[in-house]
């Protein structure tokens, strides 16, 4: 069960409460532990002789051996092998001075240092898998880095536990030597990645995003070191950043981010970058090691003052504790209806602006930005949190740009949409035109099944004008007042499909379709089929069945393929029941948003479910209100208790286009010689049979 959970003004006080209180308890203790605290000091000398040392060290074979790892990788060289075999002797020779050393120091080191130190012996014992990984080449260059730098970073912890000075001063600066100390890590770091790059003449994407995030943690790392030195301390770098090699990297550094491109030819620049990188890494050594000392004998003078504070203490104590606790009750009271404020403000923008904006957005409402990007927060007296509502005001204005510009290429990406496909959709349609003319003059039985293969792919190219349509949220410009035969509507979806001849079409003659769902029927439908044709086996046929139901009239297409994973057609039924708004990175399921957005412009209803034959059918379920009955030209209502009629049989290609309200479809062999369309009869007379014996089966 969760903790209770308490509020930030409770979790302020209570942090406050709890030094207040144990000053006051350790205030009678002044005395003793002032004591203790300079004897600490005295002993700093010592912690840095036997360990801070040789961790230096050890952070400079880890280095070595990464530098010379990084470059065996990248040249495989037998001399290099040699060279890297000599640094892994150096680095477990300091490894073992390191552990010597600090064992020494055991009793004057705190037990978090002595701890981190035995965490970096424990990860240097365990490069033998590392260095095993590099002999065998089985590693990348920039793995390699990342893995030596992890230990490294280890050995910089250590110095992190440096820390237990009482005096501020000292802690400051120490602090601060340890930043530039990671500064020259960096440094390193960035010289095995680019020698690894020079060995091969180029960068890749992985290793120029790492260079760039290098500098930048560098240059991050110095100037917060630099920037917290003392006086004596600072001069020491500002004469290193004026000497002409650190002018230089800096250079190197620009230039390797400008003009390196990933997987092309390093820049002459680069040819410079190991002399001048190791140059520096030099100077910033010697110029550490100098300021580590300086801080290290600092500490014997503030030892000796600390005794003299002793008597201060017991007068300034009292008047301290009253101090404290005056200050931070105050300071927590403040901070407190500071952060209420803004979290008010950010609970408001989170759970109620920025939702209703979007859905402002989505009804196609225009928005101002600037109307909508109030500031989060008042000015207050505290910095950190004014800058904290600065901040959420920012980020406010980007989500709420971000917002609108997404709609606003929504917008222009539909009416790109529309205006292409509303342009090929009048080419395409004057070209069936021209094709059905073309028919009709020609009589070269050949010549005409070539021109009806023109056509055929030219209705499916229309449709896909229109699928282009129906996805910018348009109608597509055909349409039909007369209610159509559904026999007819499912034939001219098949005739949409490149493999059509593979399509049985088993739909009853007694209803249909009323106009207006006409045109959108016959491409949900095409989509269908034509899944069905691309995803099953070429020898396989693809029925396409139909039948009245209780709540209307049910279409089913049916293939003998592979099927779909349960879980991928869970989805998409729900991607069809609820069709989604289009998103641009899914267009391999242009087909399904299609047939969604016509489901659902005509509450039809599309299901898919595993076939009894291993393929997968896709179910349309036609409400009452578009389908009628041939006789009547009424809705149909509920007739499952009624037997139904078989209709009469059909002729190969009836004349679809003559009845009143059924579909225009040209006719093949309509205006073929006499004496061709004998040769045929035979064949078109037992195709014709078989049909009919088909239907009055089922």
């Amino acid at each position: 069960m969760a903790g209770r959970k308490r509020s930030i003004r409770f979790k302020i006080f209570a942090i406050l409460l709890v030094p207040v209180t144990a000053l006051v308890v350790i205030w009678g203790f002044a005395a003793k532990l002032t004591i203790e605290q300079g004897q600490q000091l005295l002993r700093i000398q010592k912690v840095y002789e036997n360990i801070v040392h040789p961790v230096d060290d050890a952070i400079d074979q880890l280095q070595s051996e990464r530098f010379v790892s990084v470059s065996y990788l990248a040249r495989r060289a037998a001399p290099l092998r040699t060279d890297m075999q000599a640094q892994r002797r150096k680095t477990d020779a300091s490894a073992a001075r390191l552990a010597s050393l600090s064992a020494q120091a055991r009793d004057e080191a705190p037990p978090g240092l002595f701890g981190r130190v035995q965490d970096l012996l424990k990860q240097m014992d365990q490069l033998d898998a590392l260095r095993g990984q590099i002999d065998d080449q089985r590693v990348s260059r920039l793995n390699v880095i990342e893995e030596y730098s992890g230990v490294v970073e280890t050995a910089h912890q250590v110095y992190d536990r440096l820390m237990f000075s009482p005096d501020v001063d000292l802690i400051e600066q120490t602090k601060a030597l340890i930043l530039i100390t990671r500064s020259r890590e960096v440094v390193s770091q960035q010289s095995a990645l680019v020698l690894g790059a020079q060995a091969t003449g180029k960068m890749t994407q992985d290793e120029r995003d790492a260079f760039s995030g290098m500098v930048g943690k560098r240059r991050l790392l110095y100037e917060l070191g630099t920037s917290q030195l003392d006086a004596e301390l600072i001069k020491q770098y500002g004469a290193l950043n004026a000497t002409a090699v650190y002018t230089a990297f800096i250079s190197l550094e620009n230039d390797v981010i400008a003009r390196v491109r990933p997987g092309q030819p390093l820049p002459p620049e680069a040819l410079a970058w190991p002399t001048t990188a190791q140059a520096l890494t030099r100077q910033l050594t010697d110029t550490t090691n100098t300021a580590s000392d300086v801080t290290a004998a600092g500490a014997i003078p503030l030892a000796h003052g600390v005794l003299w504070n002793i008597g201060i203490v017991g007068g300034l104590g009292l008047a301290a504790v009253l101090a404290t606790a005056f200050i931070s009750f105050r300071f927590a009271r403040t901070v407190t209806g500071e952060l209420t404020t803004l979290h008010n403000a950010a609970a408001d923008l989170a759970g109620r602006r920025l939702p209703g904006l979007v859905q402002r957005l989505r009804r196609g409402e225009d928005v101002d930005v600037a109307a909508e990007t109030p500031p989060m927060a008042q000015s207050s007296g505290t910095a950190e949190i004014e800058n904290l509502g600065r901040a959420f005001t920012s980020v406010q204005h980007t989500a709420i740009e971000a917002a609108v510009g997404q709609a606003e290429l929504r917008k222009g990406v539909s009416k790109v949409f529309l205006n292409l496909a509303r342009r090929s959709q009048s080419l395409l349609q004057r070209q069936l035109g021209m094709l059905d003319g073309l028919e009709k003059e020609i009589s070269d039985p050949d010549l005409r099944e070539r021109l009806f293969g023109v056509d055929h792919l030219t209705t499916r190219m229309r449709r896909h004008a229109e699928g282009l349509i129906i996805l910018s949220g348009a109608a597509p410009g055909r349409g039909r007042r007369d209610p159509v035969p559904l026999y007819d509507v499912a034939r001219a979806a098949t005739e949409e499909v490149e493999d059509y001849l593979r399509v049985d079409v088993s739909v009853p003659h007694g209803f249909s379709l009323v106009g207006a769902g006409v045109t959108d029927v016959v491409h949900l439908l095409a989509e269908l089929i034509e899944n069905a044709t691309v995803f099953s086996p070429p020898h396989t046929r693809v029925q396409v069945r139909g039948e009245l139901v209780a709540r209307g009239f049910a279409i089913e297409v049916e293939d003998r393929g592979l099927g779909i994973p349960p879980d991928e057609l869970a989805y998409l039924n729900t991607r069809l029941a609820d069709p989604p708004e289009f998103d641009l990175a899914d267009s391999d399921r242009l087909g399904l948003f299609v047939v969604g957005l016509l489901a659902r412009r005509h509450n039809i209803r599309v299901s898919l479910r595993t076939s009894p034959y291993g393929g997968t059918s896709a179910v349309l379920l036609l409400p009452q209100e578009i389908v009628v009955e041939n006789a009547t030209r009424e809705p149909v209502v509920e007739r499952l208790a009624q037997p139904e009629t078989p209709p009469p049989a059909l002729a190969l290609t009836p004349p679809l286009g003559d009845a009143e309200g059924s579909l225009p479809r040209r006719v093949r062999q309509a205006n073929i010689a006499p004496q061709l369309r004998e040769e045929r009869n035979d064949v078109f007379s037992s195709f014709q049979a078989g049909w009919q014996r088909g239907q009055e089966d089922s």
